[in-house]
């Protein structure tokens, strides 16, 4: 049996799904199940899982695949059962942009306002920061909670966020840091089964998504977009799940910070009601939606004003400070930033001529902050949680040459150089402002 897996009375070898799937073949449900299974055993090598992506990311999946395939990653594992928490339990998911730290405000935000906000989040994948990264540069904060914990703490505290754990969705651990090295990331398919697996084993009963859009976002194209928040929309109503989805804009980075640390601050900042304007508007976008779902108010217009409430008497911030309390970290640096990680050294990248910004390549911005340490090369690859960037200029806005443009926080010098090339390559600059695109595209439902 060396190499394939029992499926009932016949041997099934993963070369046969291999290479049906990339002659453009069509997956039974049983023969996915199993290749899952053996995956997640470790029967199936993670060299045949590249295979089977690459086939997937050009041939596709039908809906009755990609519900297997889905079903298959959340049933790997535990699915948790938060039936002792009462209320709506609602969480949001992102699919990955730069700078965007929404998660960290949106989830303080929603648990204020009564909301129990299980949340199970992932390290950054290709490009794109992730909410554990994020988390962990706040000193001591532990995201490797047990389930245990994550649910009392649920029930207790309003919130817990953690990263998936050994029995959460193990199928999805493994492929979710595959995808990352093998040029998989970007295909339908396997994000939404990626999310909707992590996503619907958390015990959740309603869940917003924020689907990126533009070119810091895996999806380029509304259309694109819009495929995928449907068809993820499609698995939780499949699943007896209610999602609605934003389709938010992602052609430049998210407020003004990129990197860990940094973000951090960007996000209690927000919760002070001093950030960004476009960060806080996508931040109360999708929290609105999660305060409906969550039967806490009848109209997103409703919803806004009681998350500004909640901004105004403080009791953002405090929520925040209890959630870093409750999971091991240091509160104090809510209120002092200087107890976070600081880079040694910053050099500003200048404008190199008079005008407008008028775009920003934000795929490119991320990759330049991986080429700095704040994200991962490989899946083994160590974060700097105090290295990023600070946006003085963004789209639709004036420069004069010699003007800063970037603020680049460093403490290694040697990829300084590349770094700053790769930031002014992802500027464009012209003698007239661009129109502003809408921060929120299109809602999905």
């Amino acid at each position: 049996m060396k190499g394939g897996f029992l499926l009932w009375a016949r041997l099934v070898q993963p070369y046969e799904l291999i290479k049906a799937k990339r002659d453009g073949g069509r997956l039974e449900p049983a023969d996915i199940r199993a290749f899952i299974e053996a995956y997640t055993a470790g029967t199936v090598a993670d060299y045949q899982m590249a295979a089977m992506c690459m086939a997937i990311f050009f041939r596709g999946m039908d809906s009755r695949e990609l519900g297997a395939w889905a079903r298959a990653m959340l049933e790997s594992g535990e699915v948790l059962d938060l039936s002792d928490t009462p209320g709506v339990k609602v969480d949001k998911h992102s699919t990955g942009g730069v700078g965007d730290k929404v998660s960290l405000s949106l989830a303080p935000l929603a648990a204020a306002c009564g909301v129990p906000v299980p949340m199970i989040s992932g390290r950054g994948l290709g490009h794109t920061g992730g909410t554990l990264d994020k988390l962990e540069s706040i000193p001591g904060f532990n995201v490797n909670l047990p389930t245990s914990e994550y649910r009392r703490l649920v029930r207790e505290v309003n919130c817990c966020l953690i990263g998936q754990t050994a029995q959460v969705a193990p199928a999805d651990k493994k492929l979710y840091a595959l995808r990352d090295v093998t040029a998989t990331v970007d295909c339908i398919p396997l994000i939404a089964s990626s999310i909707m697996s992590k996503k619907l084993a958390e015990g959740i009963d309603a869940l917003v998504l924020d689907v990126k859009v533009g070119s810091g976002a895996f999806m380029k194209r509304d259309e694109d977009a819009r495929t995928l928040a449907k068809t993820m929309i499609g698995l939780g109503a499949e699943m007896g799940k209610k999602v609605v989805a934003l389709l938010t804009d992602m052609d430049q980075p998210l407020g003004r910070k990129v990197g860990n640390a940094l973000e951090v601050i960007e996000a209690v900042d927000m919760l002070r009601g001093n950030a960004p304007e476009d960060y806080t508007e996508v931040t109360y976008a999708l929290t609105a939606e999660m305060l409906v779902l969550g039967k806490k108010a009848a109209t997103v217009e409703e919803a806004r004003e009681k998350l500004r409430k909640v901004v105004e008497d403080g009791s953002a911030v405090r929520k925040l400070k209890e959630i870093v309390q409750v999971q091991g970290g240091d509160p104090r640096s809510i209120d002092d930033y200087s107890l976070l990680p600081q880079a040694k050294a910053t050099v500003d990248v200048v404008a190199p001529r008079d005008g407008f910004v008028t775009g920003i390549d934000t795929e490119g911005v991320g990759l330049a902050a991986v080429a700095l340490g704040a994200g991962r090369q490989r899946t083994d690859s160590k974060i700097d949680p105090a290295v990023g960037f600070t946006l003085l200029k963004k789209s639709g806005e004036s420069v004069k040459q010699g003007e800063p443009l970037v603020r680049v926080h460093y403490n290694d010098a040697a990829p300084l150089e590349n770094v700053k090339a790769r930031l002014l390559a992802a500027y464009r600059f012209g003698d007239v402002a661009p129109v502003a695109r809408p921060l929120i595209r299109e809602r999905v439902e």
